[in-house]
């Protein structure tokens, strides 16, 4: 007889894969709802804010009809230029000198704040010493403190070193900050590891060595931080240096402007046009700078 086979076992059929179907989740439109809001905001804040600066360029280039016109005038003119040269031809007020003073004091006081600040701040955080807490503690404490509180006693100090009415009397008071050191402080604590510092001291790295080699280059962005709010801060300074400058012949740029809008009859266009120059090179730089800000201020908030 022949053998007789069992049919092969069917496998039992699997239900098929289910099919990976998108979903609409329904959060889609208000995403997009959201983002239209957020930079409608952003669009409309920025108008508000950019609107004065604009409006100053309009009446620099303009005629004094121009203010008195209704509704104001948003058109530029073509008297830029003529307005220009009146506001550097004018005998009262060294409008270039002021500039250039304005350059030296914010390039010194600049350079010094970063290297003292940052030389404080990496010996707050990495350099063991007694009394580094309270002094830490001192420094921050200072930050509370208006600078108006200190005018007098400082303009004392600067008579009696012989240097009220020049550019020292405006540059030695700020050729350190609180605020440098602390903000310094902080971003070497999160940025630096200790352990990196001890390594190169076992190396025999020196501490102006490690300073030098680790931390510096660990702080660049910090350090463009500090540098364009240390450049900007400075060029605007107004009360101090119109104390210490304010009889002078060669003031800076803000104490410059300020003696444009002084007298019996003011003359809006100078002033404005005068003002519109001053600020240039700040818009310049928080052009440049702006991407380092940022960039600075979020790796200082991020802990590594």
């Amino acid at each position: 007889m022949t053998a007789v086979t069992a049919p092969p076992s069917i496998p039992p059929s699997t239900p098929p894969a289910r099919r990976n179907r998108p979903r609409l989740m329904g959060r889609a439109p208000q995403d997009t709802a959201a983002s239209i809001w957020t930079y409608l905001l952003l669009a409309v804040t920025f108008l508000f804010g950019a609107f004065p600066l604009y409006w100053m360029f309009v009446i620099a280039t303009s005629t004094d009809e121009a203010l008195a016109q209704l509704p104001p005038a948003v058109v530029p003119g073509d008297r830029f230029l003529v307005n220009l040269d009146e506001v550097f031809s004018l005998q009262d007020v060294y409008f270039a000198a002021s500039l250039v003073n304005s350059v030296i004091v914010s390039s010194v006081v600049t350079a010094s704040v970063l290297f003292f600040c940052s030389l404080a701040g990496f010996a707050f955080a990495k350099l063991r010493f007694k009394g580094s807490k309270a002094l830490m503690l001192f420094v921050v404490l200072t930050l509370t403190v208006p600078n108006q509180l200190g005018v007098v006693a400082l303009y004392i100090v600067m008579g009696k070193l012989g240097w009220n009415g020049t550019l020292l009397a405006v540059i030695a008071p700020g050729l350190v900050s609180a605020f440098g050191v602390f903000y310094m402080r902080q971003f070497i604590v999160n940025s630096v590891p200790d352990e990196l510092v001890e390594s190169a001291r076992v190396d025999g790295a020196t501490t102006m060595r490690i300073y030098a080699t680790i931390v510096l280059p660990a702080l660049r962005p910090a350090l463009a931080v500090l540098g364009l709010l240390t450049f900007v801060g400075t060029w605007n300074e107004f009360q101090w240096p119109l104390i210490t400058l304010g009889g002078s012949d060669y003031p800076t740029s803000m104490v410059a402007v300020s003696d444009l809008a002084s007298g019996n009859y003011v003359i809006y266009r100078r002033v404005l046009a005068g003002a519109f120059v001053a600020t240039i090179p700040l818009l310049v730089m928080l052009f440049v700078g702006g991407r380092q800000i940022v960039r600075g201020i979020m790796e200082g908030a991020v802990k590594s």
